[in-house]
């Protein structure tokens, strides 16, 4: 059985969103998930039978710490020797394509879930935009995970055509529909987990559930928010999701508005968000930039019409006006005025409901995903062992 080398920057990406596909790739490959390390990493082992090997990276520009991981990375690549390599998120994207290059590995795979330099200007950009390129050139195949984040790569010159594909309809990983089931949680259990933090039966309750950092939109929600509940006592806001104050801080006025404001109620990282996406009304979600947001395929999945802002994979989920509201980023006035439609408009809220899940199960079944890459996978493999006539003697589909 050929190895597969999955690899992330952090263990959170492997074990929230990528964790049911590295089981199901454990069907067809001996998988082996390379992360930063740490009880998550350990955990992910534990739970899905596969190997892991934790090589510390950071998420920010760090050059000895950066050269130090590609020498490790080398190393494990020249040792365990995977037919292919598969990375996700910037950092893990630059060192794991550029080490298995230079170890030789015949099949180097990089998903594109978002572009952080699209938020950057001046030499930041530039030296983004150069690990972009340097990425993709030492990949054989680039995945972006929306239709328009192919479009921004191919507009940047990053990569050439004959390397870059959308899967399925995009997505990273798809939605697992059966588990995001609002059917799951009844109205007793959704009453209960309200009174339990705090919210009352009647409340309309807001939900941001993400990183809370600025480009995610959270200065621009919170005003919004705060200038909505000056006016309508029962409108909360949920927040779950931890604070990145060293990467991307927020404002110290809005950090404090969201530990403190008794319409608030923020939340730590939560592995199972359902929860909290089951006992609220409407999905908001103000992002700058993304790739093709699970979340708001999640909280589609739940029945949750989304507000979210008018870019590449979040315009992509939702159509405005069908199963939710698509805003200008960067606008508290365009996403308050949104908030409060759908806050006084219980017809328009409701027609939305209807149409939230099956939006999801019609197009981002996560089965369906993982199907479609595992015949890229089979493709690839099966080009190189053509190219290098080499007779293939196992089946993988």
């Amino acid at each position: 059985m050929f190895k597969l080398f999955r690899i992330t920057t952090v263990p959170i990406s492997l074990t929230v969103l990528l964790k049911s596909q590295l089981k199901f790739m454990s069907g067809y490959f001996e998988v082996i998930a390379i992360s930063s390390g740490g009880d998550l990493l350990d955990e992910l082992k534990r739970e899905i039978n596969i190997g892991v090997r934790a090589v510390p990276m950071t998420r920010s520009i760090t050059p000895i710490k950066d050269l130090w991981a590609l020498v490790q990375l080398v190393k494990i690549m020249r040792i365990e020797k995977p037919l292919i390599v598969h990375t996700h998120t910037p950092k893990a994207g630059l060192l794991g394509m550029l080490s298995a290059k230079i170890a030789g590995v015949p099949v180097r795979l990089h998903t594109v879930a978002g572009l952080p330099l699209l938020e950057r200007t001046g030499v930041q950009r530039k030296i983004l935009n150069f690990v972009e390129i340097l990425t993709y050139r030492c990949a054989t195949k680039v995945y972006p995970n929306s239709k328009q984040m192919l479009e921004i790569i191919m507009e940047n010159n990053f990569c050439p055509p004959h390397k870059i594909k959308v899967i399925g309809k995009g997505s990273s990983n798809g939605i697992d529909t059966s588990y995001f089931d609002p059917t799951i949680f009844d109205v007793q259990y959704r009453n209960s987990h309200r009174e339990n933090i705090g919210l009352k039966k009647e409340d309309f309750v807001f939900c941001f559930i993400g990183r809370v950092v600025a480009d995610k939109g959270i200065h621009e929600l919170v005003s919004a928010y705060l200038n909505i509940f000056k006016k309508n006592k029962k409108a909360k806001l949920i927040i779950v999701g931890p604070f990145e104050q060293k990467l991307d801080p927020i404002d110290p006025l809005i950090y404090k508005k969201i530990i403190t404001h008794p319409g608030i109620q923020w939340i730590d990282f939560k592995k199972d968000i359902r929860p909290y996406l089951a006992i609220s009304d409407v999905f908001t979600f103000p992002s700058y930039r993304e790739g093709f947001p699970n979340v708001v395929m999640q909280a589609g999945a739940m029945g949750l019409p989304s507000i979210v802002s008018d870019i590449n994979g979040c315009n992509e989920i939702i159509e405005n006006g069908f199963n939710g509201l698509i805003v200008p980023a960067k606008s508290t006035t365009k996403l308050q005025s949104a908030m409060e439609a759908l806050l006084y408009n219980q017809q328009m809220l409701k027609s939305m409901k209807v149409n939230c899940r099956s939006a999801i199960t019609s197009g981002y079944e996560s089965s369906f995903v993982m199907k479609e890459l595992l015949k890229e996978y089979n493709n690839e493999v099966q080009n190189y062992l053509s190219a290098n006539e080499v007779y293939l003697s196992r089946k993988y589909v």
